[in-house]
């Protein structure tokens, strides 16, 4: 029972840590724990998909609530909530679903899925802009193949290479020290009863 609320704990102050880590000033553009969070939730919380999908869900909205105390304090020109967000949260709720689709948690599946989840983001994110689904109207890319790629290709610098390396770095994290805590707390209890 310890260890299921030493978990429970540790997963509550990954949240607020990636919310308040998303609002970070000068990070790397992309670079957020919410993909890897996303991933790992699907992975992790199999049987109970509310937490599944509302651990990266809350650890988002936190954090564009943050960003938009910060846009309306005027210490940022970008607004936390915007027109059309609800399509990312959806995107996130898809994400989550990825994790779901890991058959068995070891180093490849987590690195496959690392890949895919910002891939996926990616593609589907620029994909609603590009199609003007998010009020993004003034990016004047023609509604053709060639300006969807002009879409693509504007959006690889702020969002791709980020996206990728972070999940990679925060899926270990997370994957990592999930698997240490859950080693961990067994030999604890054990511990504890040889002491009793």
């Amino acid at each position: 029972m310890k260890s299921t609320k030493s978990i429970v704990i540790a997963l509550c102050l990954l949240i607020v840590v990636a919310a308040v880590y998303r609002v970070f000033p000068n990070r790397p553009w992309g670079f957020t724990p919410q993909y890897a969070m996303a991933i790992f939730s699907g992975a992790i919380f199999i049987k109970n998909k509310k937490w599944a999908f509302a651990l990266p869900i809350i650890s988002m909205f936190v954090g564009d609530l943050f960003y938009h105390g910060l846009y309306n304090l005027g210490m940022t020109n970008t607004p936390g909530f915007y027109e059309g967000q609800w399509q990312n949260y959806l995107l996130f709720a898809l994400l989550t679903s990825m994790g779901f689709l890991m058959k068995k948690i070891n180093v490849l599946s987590v690195l496959l899925s690392s890949v895919a989840a910002p891939t996926v983001f990616f593609i589907l994110s620029n994909f609603v802009v590009w199609a003007g689904w998010q009020g993004t109207r003034g990016l004047n890319r023609p509604r053709t193949f060639e300006g969807l790629m002009m879409a693509y290709n504007d959006a690889i610098p702020f969002t791709f290479p980020g996206g990728i390396y972070s999940t990679l770095l925060f899926s270990a994290i997370l994957f990592g020290g999930y698997f240490l805590i859950k080693r961990a707390a067994p030999r604890s209890e054990e511990n504890l009863q040889r002491l009793a």
